[in-house]
């Protein structure tokens, strides 16, 4: 818990050591010394959606709006929420009318500052300002124009440069997310430079599964001008994407990631998916044969998985763009994305089937859908050893949130049934806020089954060390 503000010296902000600990005090001194153990441990981000572009530049971060506020949805939904519009937030399609002047928008997000409380938002944010740009004092109305001038200056200095960063924030691997289609040149650039295998890409084919996305065409189209494989028929496009593929396992991908609706993996006959695929090229696919085409080249992700040995990362339940009006007025990513209740024993029994025992298959799962890990995900991963649960991801990756899946899997899965910590973050500066908590949480965790008997503290003290550094390496081995 932070001093108020009104009690606060200028220039003596800081954070209580002890936060997102357990409140009672014999859990919680065990729990320091869990703490301790994985506090400065590198961070492994397996699963990130920091711009390979922005690293590759090495320029320096843009003013703090840019940096913090117009491209984190998490914070312009809640604003959003209280009646804040996109506009005022400098967040809308190109040519919109929207503002302009950071420190205008900088200045609309401090004066609300306030109903960050007691959200995972506020925990990063904090832990950004103060453990890696030592500001003065909180965000308030009053603060804007001094926090503004300090977060620019040391945004202007070496050591706040992308690749510094990196460093600074012990990153020993970080994964970016790159389209299916992407030239991967900014990857390339960076092995150049010796940053190969340290920053690596992540293949994301959603463009190109979905039949019913708009520009569905154009991006197989440009498929087969990468891959340089012709996609006028289903075998082509299947052998591009494989090409894909294996373009970026060349340069250096451990993982393939796959944002569906729905988690369902039921394969089609091959007839039946050369007939989808043709009817889709002449834009006569029904909803119900796109979906289930979507279904079925996720089964063909896990075939290609266990030929090339990249991790399927797989995080279903998302509504995109629950309000059409809201994206067609301010674009994607806004806020409006909304979970939905996802279904996985039956969904992904296919799958399991045919490679859940495999020894070159590896499947992390993610959910928003929290009724799921007791009652589906847990048992399964339980079983199956492709299966790993993955850390709690979106709307659950808070204290409470990441509290709630330790107990909810721990007892059915076991921790080694579990990738770890990874962060699915846009925002490169909150990186280590979100590891750092995780951590916190988990020693809090480990420290409750310290202090009823259930651990002895070495086990606790090497099972956080899995947990924050060696299971994620272990999820997403380098692919050979």
């Amino acid at each position: 818990m932070t001093t108020p503000d009104s009690a606060r010296p200028a220039g003596a902000w800081r954070l209580h050591p002890d936060r997102a600990l357990p409140a009672e005090p014999g859990t919680r001194e065990i729990a320091r010394v869990i703490y301790g153990a994985t506090r400065d441990l590198p961070v492994v981000s397996m699963h990130g959606h920091v711009d390979a572009a922005v690293l590759a530049a090495d320029e320096p971060f843009p003013d703090p709006a840019q940096l913090f506020v117009v491209p984190d949805h998490y914070l312009v939904r809640m604003l959003v929420s209280q009646g804040v519009p996109h506009r005022d937030l400098g967040v809308g399609r190109d040519g919109a009318a929207v503002e302009a002047d950071p420190r205008a928008i900088w200045r609309t997000f401090c004066a609300h500052w306030h109903l960050f409380r007691g959200t995972p938002t506020r925990y990063w944010t904090e832990h950004v300002l103060v453990e890696e740009l030592g500001v003065s004092a909180p965000p308030s109305a009053q603060t804007a124009d001094l926090l503004f001038d300090e977060i620019s200056e040391r945004l202007a200095t070496p050591e706040f440069r992308p690749l510094a960063l990196v460093e600074r924030f012990r990153l020993e691997i970080l994964a970016t997310t790159d389209p299916a289609t992407a030239t991967l040149a900014d990857h390339t650039a960076l092995a150049g430079r010796g940053w190969g295998g340290r920053i690596i890409p992540t293949f994301r084919p959603d463009a190109l599964l979905h039949l019913h996305r708009p520009g569905w065409a154009d991006d197989v189209g440009l498929l087969a001008e990468r891959a340089d494989v012709a996609t006028d028929s289903y075998d082509g496009y299947l052998e591009a994407l494989r090409s894909r593929r294996r373009a970026f396992v060349a340069a250096g991908a451990r993982a393939s990631d796959h944002g569906h609706l729905r988690a369902d993996t039921t394969p089609l006959d091959d007839t039946d998916a050369r007939r989808i695929y043709d009817d889709a090229r002449r834009g006569a696919t029904s909803p119900a044969a796109a979906d289930a085409f979507s279904a079925h080249m996720l089964f063909e992700m896990a075939r290609m998985s266990t030929e090339d040995g990249l991790t399927l990362q797989l995080h279903p339940g998302v509504l995109r763009d629950h309000s059409a009006r809201a994206a067609a007025r301010t674009g994607h990513d806004i806020g409006y994305d909304i979970p939905v209740a996802t279904e996985f024993t039956r969904a992904l029994r296919p799958v399991l089937e045919a490679f859940g025992d495999h020894p070159g298959f590896r499947l992390v799962v993610f959910t928003v859908d929290e009724t799921a890990y007791s009652r589906e995900l847990a048992p399964l991963a339980g079983v199956y050893p492709a299966l790993r649960l993955g850390a709690p991801w979106w709307f659950l990756d808070s204290p409470d949130g990441m509290r709630r899946f330790r107990e909810a899997v721990t007892e059915t899965a076991g921790f080694f049934n579990t990738s770890g910590f990874v962060d699915d973050t846009r925002g490169f500066f909150s990186i280590p806020a979100r590891h750092d908590l995780a951590r916190r949480v988990d020693a809090g965790f480990l420290a409750r089954l310290v202090a009823e008997h259930r651990l002895e503290l070495d086990e606790a003290l090497t099972t956080a060390v899995d947990l924050a550094y060696e299971l994620p390496k272990a999820a997403y081995p380098p692919v050979r």
